[in-house]
């Protein structure tokens, strides 16, 4: 583990490769798990808006699971989107056999401001915050990473790499800066740990 600011991260995130790759994994992050991804109280108006705004791209099943759950629920975890039949997210919708989200696409699009939850956006990474401390870790699932794990080891792209954006959205340019400086440091210490 090692510390940035407030939020203390799992060495693997410093350490290991990682590039989605869509065409392996055909968006599987949004389809497949046993819950919704976890939102914040901050981000369920931006869903209800782009909800409103997308309701009539998404699968049918989708406006009835709202209509009859919710569109986000409270479990023993927090709050978390709803999933249609209890796989999917409410707001996936498929182009060639891929998953994708509509809200990122309509913000892709120039329809919508807000890009999609942070969870999701930051996703393999998962937060959890203690007190006034966040914890990030890596949340390797098989079916969902392998095929970006192996990729990023093909580009040579780290996971604090591909998921600048993301983390900086999050934490902001100067912790990025801080964090990407400490996992040059974490990569260096590995690679002599290797060799001996």
């Amino acid at each position: 583990m090692f510390r940035v600011q407030d939020t203390i991260l799992s060495d693997d995130i410093a350490t290991t490769r990682f590039a989605c790759d869509l065409s392996k994994c055909k968006g599987a992050c949004c389809v497949v798990g046993d819950a919704g991804a976890p939102v914040s109280k901050d981000e369920v108006a931006h869903l209800e808006h782009a909800f409103d705004l997308l309701k009539r791209e998404l699968h049918p099943d989708a406006k009835r699971t709202v209509e009859k759950e919710g569109l986000v629920q409270q479990s023993r975890h927090g709050l978390e989107l709803s999933c249609r039949d209890n796989e999917e997210c409410i707001f996936v919708t498929y182009k060639d056999d891929v998953a994708y989200c509509a809200i990122q696409k309509a913000f892709l699009e120039d329809r919508i401001e807000w890009e999609k939850p942070i969870s999701c956006h930051l996703y393999p990474i998962r937060l959890k915050k203690v007190g006034e401390t966040e914890y990030a870790n890596f949340e390797y699932v098989n079916k969902l990473c392998s095929a970006a794990c192996m990729k990023g080891e093909k580009e040579d792209v780290y996971l604090s790499e591909f998921l600048k954006k993301p983390l900086v959205r999050r934490y902001g340019q100067d912790w990025y800066d801080d964090f990407e400086e400490k996992c040059k440091e974490m990569r260096i210490k590995n690679d002599e740990a290797a060799v001996l």
